[in-house]
């Protein structure tokens, strides 16, 4: 292929992605003809129309993002209220002192508006361009949990050796020592990092969606915003901080939980994965985990 080809089909691409930035949302070129929408349909489809629809895909993922996000933490915020669920504790005794709690929000908040953000506006035209469904009707519900499964192996496959990557020499010296910085971590600490590491390990959350629409079937729009929703939601249980007799790890035994990734930063090695278990297990980096595990455990039942 010569470079004019080249030159010549990047121009293409760029100028499909200038127009898809500039669509307006249409009901009825979403629609099927005849097609009778949902209530649902109906709702989600109005948001966009007569409007720019990647600035409000944008605005309603970014809203979702905050909600889920912060949400998700605020259970285990009022935990740390409580003595009584303080026994749950993983590492009982670190505390995050105030300034690191906020140095921790505050540099959330500048990530999540002028890094995630622009980049939430600029994905619904770049789906399009994928293949992506985006108009009705709205996949099943028994459909839209198989695709968010399969994305979560896809990016815990990722995770796993992406984050040991970002384990060696520089990358962890002059980038993810960042994410380390809470050794005791909380849950609003999961999205704490280096703009360069959420960029690289974010590659895995968006990679499921983009490899299983091209190689096995369409994925909906509005399955992605389910699938970021529960990664979210995992990410901060992982990052909680507690060990609860009732969280998912006790009863479904290949999922990491927290106490597989507070091991992560307090010993600073091992579980790199971010949800399951098995490729630590497969690749033994999980042994000093288990070890101390089993002591942490004992200790816990005699008192």
């Amino acid at each position: 292929m010569s470079k004019a080809t080249i030159t010549a089909s990047a121009a293409a691409l760029l100028d499909q992605f200038v127009s898809e930035l500039r669509t307006t949302g249409d009901i009825q070129r979403s629609m099927p003809q005849g097609y009778t929408p949902t209530w649902a349909e109906r709702s989600w489809f109005s948001l966009f129309e007569g409007r720019n629809e990647a600035l409000i895909f944008g605005i309603v993922s970014f809203a979702l993002h905050q909600g889920v996000y912060y949400g998700r933490y605020l259970p285990y915020l009022i935990c740390d209220y409580i003595p009584a669920m303080h026994k749950y504790k993983l590492q009982p005794d670190r505390q995050i002192s105030n300034a690191q709690w906020w140095k921790c929000v505050n540099s959330l908040l500048v990530s999540q508006i002028f890094v995630q953000l622009p980049m939430m506006m600029f994905f619904l035209p770049a789906a399009k361009m994928a293949g992506f469904d985006c108009g009705a009707p709205f996949p099943s519900w028994v459909r839209v949990a198989f695709q968010v499964c399969v994305f979560f192996v896809i990016e815990d496959f990722y995770h796993y050796w992406a984050h040991r990557m970002f384990h060696y020499g520089f990358l962890y010296k002059r980038i993810h020592k960042v994410h380390h910085e809470h050794t005791a971590p909380f849950g609003i600490a999961a999205e704490y990092a280096h703009p360069i590491e959420t960029a690289v390990l974010g590659q895995g959350t968006i990679a499921g969606p983009l490899l299983f629409n091209y190689f096995i079937e369409q994925v909906h729009i509005t399955t992605m915003l389910v699938w970021i929703a529960a990664r979210l939601w995992q990410t901060v249980e992982a990052h909680c901080g507690y060990d609860f007799p009732w969280s998912a790890s006790h009863w479904l035994p290949f999922w990491a939980g927290a106490s597989h990734h507070d091991y992560h930063h307090m010993a600073f090695v091992d579980n790199f994965a971010s949800t399951f278990r098995w490729w630590d297990s497969i690749f033994g980096t999980d042994r000093r985990y288990q070890d101390y595990e089993a002591r942490r455990t004992a200790k816990a039942k005699a008192e």
